[in-house]
C-alpha cells in the first residue's frame, strides 16, 4: 500500500513508518513546508495542505498533535493542544473528501481520555464521553473527521492509552527514578492505568489499516488493564527494584497548570477495554503488563 502518515516522527509515527516499510509498503509522511526529506507539505496553522501530492493514496495515518504532557497545562497550551488536533484533523480529512480518488480508510488518532476519570466502571468503546479537558479535547478531535466520513471513507479512531517503549512516551521521564530506586505510586494508587506495548499499537493501527469490518472507535489498550500501584510494582520490578514511596495528592494543588497536569496522568481512573480490536480478531502480542515491560 501507498500510506501517508501524519505526526511520522512522534514516538508511534516512527515506528510505524518503520514496521509498514519493512513489509515493502510506501510511506508518504506529512511535512511542513521546507523540512527536508519530501513528503506531503501540510501546515496546520496556516490550514494549507498540498492536496494533490494525497491523490491515489490508498490510506491515511493522521497522529500529528502537540505534546498534551511536554509542558504544564497553561491557558496557552491547553489551546495548543486543543486547535492542533482539531484543526489539523479538519484540515486533512477535508482534503481527503475533496480527492478524485480518496484513500479506502483513515486511521486517525485519538485517546482514551476521551471516557475521562471513571473510577472501577469497566469501558468499552460504547461508553460515552467524559467532562473535563482532555475528553472535550477528543470529543472534538474525532468530530472533524466529518468530512472524511461524509464522503464515505472509512474511518478508525484509534483510543489510545499509555503507549510502553522501551525509549521515550511514558516511560521515559519514571526511567531514571524507578533505577534509582525512588519508584512510586500515584496517592492509594487504586486508580485503574490502561496502557499498551509499542509493538502492539503499531499492529492495532495495520489492523485497523486492512480490516473492513471495524470502523468508528476503537481502544488501543492492553486486555489487561492494572492499577496504579500494580503497574508500579511491575514496572520497579522489571528494573529489580522496588517501588516504596507515595505521590501524595496535593501536587495537584501545584499552580501554574503543574497540578492539572498531574491530576490527569496520574490520579485519573480509567479501566479501558479493546472491545472492537478483539471482536475483529485481533490478538495482542504482550496482553500482561509484567512481561510488556521485561521485554522492554
Amino acid at each position: 500500500m501507498d500510506v501517508a502518515v501524519s505526526g511520522a516522527a512522534g514516538l508511534v509515527g516512527r515506528a510505524l513508518c518503520v514496521s509498514l516499510e519493512a513489509d515493502g509498503h510506501r510511506v508518504v509522511p506529512l511535512v511542513r513546508p521546507g523540512r527536508p526529506g519530501g513528503g506531503v507539505a501540510w501546515d496546520p496553522v496556516g490550514g494549507t495542505i498540498d492536496a494533490a501530492g494525497l491523490e491515489g493514496i490508498d490510506a491515511v495515518v493522521h497522529l500529528a498533535g502537540a505534546g498534551v504532557a511536554s509542558r504544564p497545562w497553561t491557558a496557552a497550551h491547553r489551546d495548543a493542544v486543543l486547535r492542533s488536533r482539531v484543526e489539523g484533523t479538519a484540515l486533512v480529512a477535508g482534503a481527503l473528501a475533496r480527492l478524485a480518488h480518496p484513500p479506502r480508510v483513515l486511521v486517525s488518532g485519538s485517546a482514551i481520555g476521551y471516557y475521562g476519570s471513571r473510577g472501577d466502571a469497566v469501558l468499552t468503546e460504547a461508553a460515552g464521553a467524559g467532562d473535563d479537558f482532555l475528553a472535550s479535547v477528543c470529543v472534538a478531535w474525532e468530530a472533524a473527521t466529518g468530512a472524511a466520513q461524509a464522503a464515505g471513507i472509512r474511518t478508525v479512531h484509534v483510543r489510545t492509552g499509555m503507549v510502553l517503549a522501551s525509549a521515550g512516551g511514558a516511560l521515559g521521564p519514571q526511567r531514571l527514578l524507578f533505577r534509582l530506586g525512588l519508584g512510586a505510586k500515584a496517592g492509594t494508587g487504586t486508580q485503574w492505568m490502561s496502557w499498551i506495548h509499542l509493538d502492539d499499537e503499531v499492529a492495532a493501527i495495520r489492523h485497523a489499516l486492512v480490516t473492513d469490518a471495524l470502523s468508528g472507535p476503537a481502544n488501543l489498550v492492553a486486555p489487561h488493564p492494572v492499577t496504579q500501584a500494580e503497574f508500579a510494582r511491575a514496572f520497579a520490578a522489571s528494573l529489580g527494584r522496588r517501588a516504596p514511596l507515595t505521590i501524595p495528592r496535593a501536587v495537584t494543588r501545584l499552580p501554574l497548570g503543574v497540578g492539572a497536569l498531574a491530576d490527569a496522568l496520574l490520579f485519573a481512573s480509567q479501566r479501558v477495554e479493546p472491545a472492537a480490536l478483539l471482536r475483529s480478531g485481533f490478538r495482542f502480542a504482550h496482553p500482561w503488563v509484567g512481561e510488556a515491560l521485561a521485554s522492554l
